[in-house]
């Protein structure tokens, strides 16, 4: 009878907790409230719970009920195997101690003696997996605890668990969201931004060729001075759409090994001298698929990062290993990549792990939790523009992949990029070919830009470089035009007595934007072309990858360049599109 009594009491106490996590939208009160249900239910002196502090070297105690005055809620106590929440999350399963007086596997507190405790009983907390807390129940009666209250305990573990998985899933669904607001944002602005620095940038660099400008005193340095600001535009541009994951990416397979160590070789003569920098790649660490470019890119504001942590000199280290295919990694890690990239759950996808080591100042959890938010920055003003870490973070969900993070106040700092590998028949950026020489003269070039503004610069740009140049508004005026040129082309033929084909007046490529207002889109026009006259090139520009439809980007076979471009780009653009076999 005492039996059923007991197994009746735990299941009510059970289902008052069930309801509590069901209808508590704050996990803190959640930890609370529990000690006091369990104490209550198992009719015990004291009930404490412990959680795992994020650098998992100390354990916090998140509630509690009749604990001794060295336990109250929100004291920090080190996560030791030597004391009794250390032992526990060390052995991760169930501990019973019969007799505190007669303990020998930790330091027993000689509070706990002075409290009179004898027996106690400690189950883990799990978070998909992983240990991250203790629940501990504690009596002044010796061997108190058996087989009812562990599965008791057990079960009240479990509900925690599933209370802090939930609390941390809708945390990250948030923080997301609002990562997600901001980037529709700014990326809307940096798309007018660009076509606007497109214009300016172009101009400047036309005025600079100017005879009365160059001949004046004054002009050039103020011309230059205008130019260096257009281009401190155009990167905080390009900071805005990495962010947002809107950034036009070119991903190419990445030799980890060579770039790890071009760029700690870089570093060494430019950082402090006192920092000491070190390269750790793991061998046979394959290779990465991502923007060559922008992975580089986000190494250095890593590592920038890590050098104003450590005014005072330390260790820099760049490491590389490979994790593995998606279904072996960690559960969260899991979870987050697949929520970036559905489409790697349908496949065998394989990652390698990038990671910035510094031993600077580290993070307090207040700094860390908004490390991956834009303008956030603790430097002094001026020193920063607090979007170093959150285009790093939108580089690497938009190369489907994720960022990590993991520090300690005065141990320093770990940031992870875990990037996915290139399929197998992907060749390595080293061994793509890359355009050399000057363009042909008179190459006929047809543009198509709805901007007047933008196209005016472009063919500006093209006729310097002795391009003969095409404008058109649109695509359809495009097609249009190009069915009259090859249709007066074959006139002219047959008047000349050759065989009418018209081939003679199609252009030798096509330069035309991806977004082109409200009629055909650039990559539609570049089909209809490839079917229609496979002879012409084909080059795309665009400064927004969300002109590009979803699914879109990764199956175009057409070179891109990114707005705002210079004449040199440009150029090295076509050379490279009229070179390629």
């Amino acid at each position: 009878m005492r039996q059923a009594l007991q197994r009746a009491r735990y299941s009510e106490h059970l289902a008052a907790l069930g309801k509590l996590v069901v209808d508590s939208g704050d996990p803190q009160d959640v930890l609370r409230q529990v000690p006091a249900i369990v104490a209550q239910a198992v009719e015990v002196d004291q009930a404490v719970v412990y959680l795992l502090a994020p650098g998992k070297a100390t354990v916090t105690v998140a509630g509690g009920f009749g604990v001794v005055a060295t336990e109250s809620i929100g004291t920090t106590l080190p996560n030791l195997p030597d004391t009794p929440a250390g032992f526990v999350l060390a052995q991760s399963g169930p501990v019973i101690v019969t007799d505190y007086r007669e303990e020998r596997r930790f330091d027993v507190p000689p509070s706990y003696l002075a409290s009179g405790l004898r027996s106690a009983l400690s189950v883990p907390l799990s978070d998909r997996g992983q240990v991250v807390g203790a629940l501990a129940a504690r009596s002044s009666t010796p061997q108190r605890f058996g087989d009812p209250e562990l599965r008791f305990l057990e079960s009240v573990a479990n509900l925690l668990g599933t209370c802090l998985q939930r609390a941390q899933t809708e945390e990250a669904l948030r923080h997301s969201q609002q990562l997600e607001a901001v980037g529709q944002l700014t990326g809307g602005i940096a798309h007018d931004f660009n076509n606007l620095l497109t214009v300016i940038q172009g101009n400047l660099q036309v005025m600079a060729d100017l005879p009365a400008v160059a001949g004046d005193a004054v002009a050039p340095s103020m011309v230059a001075a205008a130019t260096r600001a257009s281009r401190r535009g155009a990167e905080l541009t390009s900071k805005l759409l990495a962010f947002s994951r809107r950034q036009v990416l070119q991903p190419s397979s990445i030799d980890v090994c060579e770039l790890l160590h071009s760029l700690a070789d870089m570093l060494r003569r430019t950082l402090d001298q006192r920092i000491r920098i070190r390269v750790e790649v793991a061998d046979g660490c394959p290779d990465v698929m991502a923007d060559a470019s922008q992975l580089e890119s986000a190494l250095l504001n890593i590592a920038i990062n890590a050098r104003d942590a450590m005014p005072g000199g330390g260790d820099l280290v760049f490491a590389a290993q490979a994790l593995g295919a998606l279904k072996d990694l960690p559960p969260d890690l899991r979870e987050s990549l697949l929520a970036g990239d559905r489409s790697a759950a349908s496949g065998d996808v394989h990652y390698v792990r990038l990671t910035v080591r510094d031993t600077g100042t580290g993070m307090p959890d207040e700094v860390k939790e908004r490390a991956f938010e834009p303008f956030f920055t603790t430097k002094q003003a001026g020193r920063g523009t607090g979007l170093g870490l959150s285009t790093v973070y939108g580089f690497a969900r938009q190369s489907r992949g994720q960022l990590l993070i993991d520090s300690v106040v005065g141990q320093g700092t770990t940031i992870s990029l875990v990037l996915p590998q290139p399929p197998v028949e992907m060749k390595s950026v080293s061994e793509v070919p890359s355009a050399n020489g000057a363009l042909a003269p008179g190459l006929r070039v047809m543009l198509v830009e709805d901007d007047a503004a933008v196209r005016a610069v472009a063919r500006r740009f093209l006729t310097d470089l002795g391009c003969v140049v095409t404008a058109c508004a649109s695509a359809e005026e495009a097609l249009r035009r190009l069915d009259e040129m090859t249709t007066a082309a074959a006139a002219m033929e047959a008047a000349a007595g050759t065989q009418p084909t018209g081939a003679s007046a199609v252009p030798d490529c096509l330069i035309s934007d991806v977004a082109l207002g409200a009629g055909m889109r650039g990559t539609e026009l570049a089909e209809r072309i490839q079917l229609e006259r496979p002879q012409m090139r084909i080059l795309l520009m665009s400064g927004y990858s969300s002109e590009l439809q979803e699914g879109e980007a990764p199956a175009l076979p057409w070179d891109f360049l990114p707005k705002p471009y210079t004449r040199d780009q440009l150029s090295d653009a076509l050379a490279r599109v009229m070179s390629a076999a």
